[in-house]
């Protein structure tokens, strides 16, 4: 089944627009399920690309996997590698994630609910020093990771299903309508009531050819995000802009 054809079948009950995929075997790694996305995003500062993001995203009768992998690239200094894993229940909801940074440094990070928290628990530094942090929040809480673009789509998917309709064979969304949601940055260790509306639709230059495309506005305690969804390409993230930056996120 297309994920065009299953998102507003699922929009009231499902974060994730692709739990109308046909599933494999019950089974914990939901990689024996369908992969519904995957790609690289380009981080460019001014122009030059300063980092990678490389991703996939797997639906099963579980649940859903969001695998990430971040490196930098064109600095002086070491390269960074940072990996994570989201785990979603078939509703959406948090069941498990973790990040790791492989280096320069060494050090990780897990999110489990643990009833009416969000628990965050994490090691770091050479001297491999423990912490933990709850938070009242719920499951359904949407992570906002730095450096992991694929967060962004996730949560794009999750507003085109509560907010738009299908219309002709076309995503119809209204304009100006705010949906409100919990968002996570575990990373900073903070969170943030968080809004997306969409703005309507906007020409756009992507792998140079120009494409309508959904445009969204992604607003949070650190600032407004513009994002760019094609809508007859299954929904897929194409552009990021951060408002007062000079940072563009590309897929590849």
């Amino acid at each position: 089944m297309k994920l065009s054809r299953c998102l507003f079948a699922y929009a009231c009950t499902l974060t994730l627009v692709v739990s109308g995929f046909a599933a494999a075997k019950d089974k914990e790694n939901e990689h024996e399920g369908q992969k519904v996305d995957s790609g690289s995003f380009g981080v460019f500062i001014g122009g030059h690309r300063v980092g990678t993001e490389t991703f996939s995203i797997y639906q099963s009768q579980n649940g859903s996997v969001i695998e990430s992998e971040f490196k930098t690239e064109g600095s002086a200094a070491p390269a960074a590698t940072q990996d994570s894993e989201m785990r979603l229940t078939g509703s959406g909801e948090i069941r498990r994630y973790d990040w790791r940074e492989l280096s320069p440094g060494k050090s990780q990070l897990t999110i489990v609910p643990n009833d009416q928290f969000l628990m965050q628990k994490w090691i770091a530094g050479p001297q491999e020093k423990e912490g933990e942090q709850p938070y009242l929040l719920p499951p359904s809480t949407a992570i906002l990771d730095d450096y992991f673009f694929v967060h962004r789509e996730v949560l794009a998917w999750k507003f085109l299903g509560m907010a738009c309709k299908q219309e002709k064979g076309q995503v119809q969304c209204p304009v100006k309508q705010r949906v409100k949601f919990a968002t996570l940055n575990p990373h900073q260790h903070s969170s943030a009531p968080g809004t997306m509306v969409a703005l309507g639709r906007e020409k756009a230059v992507v792998k140079g050819t120009e494409q309508e495309l959904i445009k969204l506005e992604l607003t949070t305690d650190s600032g407004t995000w513009y994002l760019w969804v094609d809508d007859h390409d299954q929904f897929k993230l194409m552009r990021i802009s951060i408002e007062g930056e000079n940072t563009e996120v590309l897929r590849d």
